[in-house]
């Protein structure tokens, strides 16, 4: 990761073609600068979020953290008090070979409760309110497009509340937020339980698979 890091620094000093011709190594597979992408998705608690789109073949990184906010650099604290404007989000890099933007946006949207405003689950408050941030032209189209055609082919009478908006300056969380469902897992699994989210999702999307 870190020299994954570097290279992309280096590139972003080089002419734009001489960057978009480079490579980039994870692991034991390379990629070209424009195979990875970025997507920002807004569901809740950020510990789910990532936990749902780390288990989508195609995404090579997620990282939880705070967007849509006023305060620079907030706190976990600060945000879960719902003073900064921001909600809890999770970034993702993924491989645009492997999986589309449009399939990130048809996860997104079976993996949250777009029904709910000002919080998702057992969670309440504008910082845990479901959002699509884009980062460019495609990226909204594509998300009003997709919510056009779920208002469309909905299991559900309710509406459509989650927003799509241009993303902001995305803040990563603390280091003990990042992979938390791992690194905590029984913790994480009470918490998923208690909060019923997959017992909505049930109720809202029907069974998975």
């Amino acid at each position: 990761m870190y020299y994954q890091k570097i290279l992309i620094f280096i590139t972003s000093l080089l002419p734009f073609g001489a960057a978009h011709a480079t490579q980039i190594t994870n692991g034991n597979t390379i990629y070209n600068n424009d195979q990875i992408q970025i997507a920002t998705f807004a569901g809740g608690c950020f510990w789910c979020v990532e936990s749902d789109f780390d288990k989508l073949d195609g995404v090579l990184e997620t990282t939880s953290g705070y967007i849509g906010g006023r305060t620079k650099d907030p706190t976990y604290y600060e945000v879960s008090e719902g003073g900064t404007g921001h909600t809890e989000a999770v970034q993702i890099k993924y491989d645009s070979n492997k999986v589309t933007y449009a399939q990130l946006l048809d996860h997104f949207w079976h993996n949250i409760d777009p029904t709910m405003k000002n919080g998702q689950f057992c969670d309440f408050g504008a910082q845990y309110r479901s959002a699509i941030f884009y980062h460019d032209e495609e990226q909204r189209k594509l998300a009003e497009q997709s919510r056009a055609k779920l208002e469309k082919t909905k299991p559900f009478n309710a509406p459509i509340v989650t927003q799509i908006v241009p993303a902001s300056i995305f803040y990563p969380a603390e280091e003990r937020h990042q992979d938390y469902y791992q690194k905590h897992a029984w913790k994480y699994m009470f918490y998923r339980y208690t909060c019923g989210r997959d017992d909505r999702l049930e109720k809202l999307w029907g069974k998975a698979g």
